[in-house]
């Protein structure tokens, strides 16, 4: 008896030396209660920028959930939209177009039969051809437009370093240019690529990559998974996808991925994510093209070039980590970049702030570009 009561004893303390000790581990991994203005990691010039909204703290959880009604979740995302639009217009309304940069639209028309704006940012002088960067913004899949200003700065800052960027405005599930689940915004990603691959000469393209951040990330792995199925890789020579939101484990399985608890409600909250994610394809859904970090080694091997980049305090750090790995594992020429220190997409968000963030990521895309 007095053995197994002493075996008992250590247990226990061993159980509680344990939980001490969790106190080390980063961010909400050791502190649940942790805020993102607390945390000794975060780049202070970020916690200063998001004070004046309100969101140094700790991101809120959506009013609404996965088992809401769909009525009362697109409602939510209609109203989150112009929220966000009205921060970032904020923080680039004194941005100024390059004077060396060229802007013009054309419209397409989709595998679907539904007509894509397209948003061209070119050089003005193009003595030889030069890559193109197929941009698509981020927002979830479900808001955000190619429009929005932060992202009209960003293909223009890409277009004065040499690039021939195309923006597309893709259908979200939400928002103005809403209610269109997956496949919808794929499509048109992908009927967007077979347009600039075949107008490649006429543009003077050279080389192709597909590149975003979030949503936008999602859908440019997603993009390069479709065309390996569909026979048309060759249409692309790399990808650049940043902060990738592509596993779909916000809810129940989100202890598979630990910073989607160590850096929940970091300027993104895991349950807003996971609203997104039940609206776009399902909660449920792991279908590779609608998130890639279910893709199996078959599909991956044999896709071009990749860099992935993760923000240290983002929720979604580990799914792009992740993806890497993957990618490393089928034999990809794959890099990975984390941003010590940043909160979700920061380096496209924060030039106001962060100005050398943002010339290190868009050159590191156009040093991509050009070594392809």
């Amino acid at each position: 008896m007095k053995k197994i009561i002493l075996l008992f004893i250590v247990f226990v303390t061993s159980c509680k030396t344990e939980i001490k000790n969790n106190t080390n581990l980063p961010g909400r991994l050791g502190d649940k209660d942790l805020e993102l203005k607390d945390d000794p990691r975060v780049d202070p010039r970020i916690t200063n920028a998001l004070k004046e909204f309100e969101l140094d703290g700790y991101a809120p959880a959506p009013p609404v959930g996965i088992n809401s009604n769909s009525s009362e979740i697109m409602d939510f995302l209609n109203e989150a939209e112009p929220q966000y639009q009205g921060i970032f217009a904020d923080w680039f309304k004194d941005e100024i177009s390059p004077e060396n940069v060229e802007t013009y639209k054309t419209d397409i028309t989709g595998v679907d039969g539904n007509i894509i704006s397209l948003t061209i940012s070119k050089p003005l002088e193009m003595e030889s051809e030069i890559p193109a960067i197929l941009h698509i913004h981020g927002g979830g899949m479900a808001i955000l437009t190619a429009e929005d200003p932060n992202y009209v700065v960003w293909r223009n800052n890409l277009a004065s370093k040499g690039l021939f960027v195309v923006g597309v405005e893709f259908r979200n599930v939400g928002g103005k240019l809403g209610s269109y689940p997956f496949p919808a915004g794929l499509n048109d990603c992908l009927s967007a690529l077979d347009w600039l691959y075949n107008n490649k000469k006429d543009l003077g393209v050279s080389k192709i990559v597909i590149s975003g951040e979030s949503g936008g990330g999602n859908l440019s792995l997603a993009t390069a998974l479709k065309a390996k199925d569909n026979g048309s890789i060759e249409q692309i020579d790399g990808v650049f996808a940043q902060c990738p939101y592509i596993s779909n484990k916000y809810g129940k399985s989100k202890n598979e991925l630990p910073s989607l608890i160590e850096n929940d409600g970091y300027f993104l909250n895991v349950e807003m994510m996971d609203v997104m994610a039940s609206m776009y394809d399902g909660a449920e859904s792991k279908n590779p093209y609608a998130w890639p970090l279910y893709a199996n080694q078959t599909l991956l091997t044999g896709l071009p070039p990749h860099v992935i980049t993760v923000n240290e305090l983002d929720p979604l750090r580990d799914e792009g980590i992740e993806y890497y790995r993957m990618l490393l594992k089928a034999e990809v020429d794959v890099r990975a970049i984390t941003l010590n220190g940043t909160v979700h997409a920061a380096e496209g968000i924060f030039k106001k702030f962060m100005p050398e963030l943002y010339e290190s990521v868009t050159n590191q895309i156009k040093e991509f570009a050009y070594s392809l």
